[in-house]
């Protein structure tokens, strides 16, 4: 049985590029209007016009910044690695960026007045009506907006490769608390079905044979799928059906298995191993104890926006084994599955023990959790 390795979970993406020229383009407007009433008081001239020659100009500055900013950072980052910092900002550094500026700022004020004078039929020099000195003086004040903007740039720019680098220690963290839970997980459940096999190869050698035959095939499967902190549900309930397979061979007619999974929920991506401590204590808790053992069943369901997965058995109930029923549950098997469903799922994720419908008796555990967006 082959696990395909599943994510733990996607990194946020990014803004598009689409969304940040567009809210670069927003907030250079809104500082070019701003710049325009300044204009339109210190100069006495028409808004409208104003603001058209405004606009080109912000715009052009802005755009021509950065465009000088992207080609200094490349060259600057150019033996960098691919995920250095300020490399993915593309961030040059200070000395470069006053150099930028100026540049960018000449450049995108000569375009932008140009522009302007194109979509007004005037010549900036003659409607401003300053002369050099006038020229001169916005050229300055076109620092204004290209300065801003690249402040605000640079500010976000560095918020969110902050967030994205606490993202990947999140992740990082989740990982590794999954792996050190399974790596716990594993050999509690190998130690309690060998310390069944020795019981039963001193009065049934031929079952002994039989049941240590099933864990070869179930260990061979276990090893051979992927180490991924996820796998699919439908890979789970497959362990599953190889672990009470063995528990049939010990206990024999005396366990009944029924494993329920709807086609539309076996590609859903669980930790590896989930339901198997609460299966383990069904079986050692409540039917083991019972002369003549019981039934387990395991389903998985959509309800509303969550996915919920049940296992009920039929045996001596709570009060055998985890004590009050009120209580959370506070085995080692119980605690792990609270554990990983914690860190895989977040606060919105659960675990409950209550006892079974009183015609069936026994113990029913339900797991639940926020629905993924690829269910139907």
């Amino acid at each position: 049985m082959t696990v395909m390795p599943i994510p733990v979970a996607a990194p946020p993406r990014p803004a598009g590029v689409a969304t940040r020229f567009g809210r670069q383009v927003a907030i250079t407007l809104g500082i070019g209007t701003a710049v325009a009433i300044v204009l339109t008081v210190l100069f006495g001239q028409h808004f409208g016009v104003t603001l058209v020659y405004s606009w080109c100009i912000s715009l052009g500055c802005s755009l021509s910044i950065s465009a000088a900013r992207r080609a200094a950072s490349a060259w600057v980052h150019r033996h960098a690695p691919p995920d250095h910092p300020q490399a993915l900002n593309h961030w040059p550094g200070w000395a470069w960026m006053w150099l930028c500026l100026a540049v960018g700022t000449v450049v995108g004020f000569t375009v932008g007045a140009e522009v302007g004078n194109w979509l007004t039929g005037l010549r900036a020099a003659s409607w401003f009506g300053g002369g050099r000195t006038v020229g001169v003086a916005l050229l300055l004040m076109s620092l204004v907006p290209g300065a801003a903007a690249t402040f605000y740039f640079q500010a976000q720019g560095r918020l969110q490769a902050a967030q994205a680098q606490r993202d990947a220690a999140e992740r990082l963290a989740a990982e590794t608390r999954l792996k050190l839970l399974e790596s716990q997980l594993e050999p509690h459940m190998l130690f309690n079905t060998l310390a069944n096999l020795r019981a039963l190869i001193a009065v049934d050698p031929e079952r002994a044979q039989h049941m240590l035959d099933r864990l070869i095939d179930f260990l061979r499967a276990t090893l051979s799928g992927s180490r991924a902190p996820l796998h699919p549900l439908a890979a789970e309930f497959s362990r599953l059906e190889d672990y009470l397979a063995l528990m049939q061979v010990r206990m024999g007619n005396r366990l009944n298995v029924e494993l329920d999974l709807p086609p539309a929920l076996a590609s859903v991506a669980v930790p590896p191993l989930l339901l198997q401590p609460l299966v383990e204590n069904a079986i050692k808790h409540g039917l083991e104890p019972r002369r003549a053992g019981g039934t387990i069943r395991v389903s998985a369901r959509r309800e509303g926006a969550e996915v919920v997965l049940r296992v009920a058995d039929t045996g001596a109930g709570l009060a055998a084994g985890l004590g009050d029923p009120a209580s959370p549950g506070t085995g080692f098997g119980v605690g792990q599955v609270r554990e990983r469903l914690a860190t895989q799922f977040g606060a919105a994720s659960s675990l409950t023990l209550e006892p079974g419908p009183p015609e069936l008796g026994g113990t029913l555990a339900t797991l639940r959790w926020p629905q993924p967006e690829n269910i139907p």
